[in-house]
């Protein structure tokens, strides 16, 4: 099969829904010509009949991130997959989440803070490493999603600092597995309608900026953009791009007063 992932092998995280950016990315991998595999995380038999929609049928892995047990199996469980001598080309981080303490910024508790920062940062770290022993001999790129940092949005509290975590992990990710030649970057999307965004207190406030800021529009309900995004990061198109974030957002990002 012809196509810019073509022979690739990628790990996609955060599928829950088909509405989910992680749902589009895996969808457009296999049409690259990727073969893909999937982690879910709670309701994993949702994850197993969403997997079914795709293009073609995909394995699903569980995994919490934050189950250390799981993650330092994640590398025998792809084998099981892809075979003893299996390599991974890419790995795909999409996976955010706060409790609902965390989108009030001056009352947030520390509990609710760090499993913010540890879910949607740190995992990045974690999850990378765990794939590291798949990924040294060839390379590769890992991606994540982030929601840019640099600004304070409405309503979105600790997330928005567990975002700026999640920018900064990527780029000591970046640093230090250069010589590995693993490429790290981030798409940094703008809102889309999914089952995450649905548990954000006041997403619509959020959105709402897009409907006045993005010069060339942006669709809430369409996820295909950022995930083309990833999908070209996963490519070999980007051989010496790293560390950095790519907007998918309408240009909002760039736009000023």
């Amino acid at each position: 099969m012809s196509g810019i992932l073509a022979g690739k092998r990628i790990l996609v995280t955060g599928v829950i829904t088909d509405a989910s950016i992680g749902f589009h990315v895996a969808k457009f991998a296999q049409e690259e010509g990727a073969e893909v595999i999937l982690t879910g995380f709670g309701r994993l038999s949702l994850v197993e009949r969403i997997a079914k929609r795709l293009p073609k049928p995909a394995p699903v892995i569980e995994l919490d991130v934050q189950n250390q047990e799981q993650l330092d199996g994640l590398e025998g469980k792809i084998r099981e997959y892809l075979g003893d001598d299996a390599s991974l080309d890419g790995v795909v981080h999409s996976i955010a989440f706060g409790p609902q303490g965390a989108f009030n910024f001056l009352e947030a508790s520390w509990e609710d803070v760090s499993t913010a920062v540890h879910v949607s940062a740190y995992s990045l770290k974690s999850l990378t490493t765990a794939c590291l022993p798949l990924m040294e001999e060839r390379g590769g790129s890992v991606v994540g999603l982030t929601f840019d940092a640099q600004f304070a949005w409405p309503k979105y509290d600790w997330m928005g600092v567990a975002k700026a975590a999640l920018e900064s992990t990527s780029r000591y990710l970046a640093r230090d597995l250069g010589a590995k030649n693993i490429r790290c970057n981030l798409i940094a999307a703008g809102p889309v309608k999914s089952m995450a965004a649905r548990s954000i207190p006041g997403f619509e406030e959020l959105a709402d900026v897009w409907k006045h800021r993005a010069p060339i529009g942006w669709e809430l309900s369409d996820a295909e953009p950022a995930a083309r995004g990833v999908v070209g990061l996963l490519s070999d198109w980007f051989p010496k791009t790293t560390g950095e974030i790519v907007h998918v957002d309408g240009g909002v990002h760039m736009m000023g007063a």
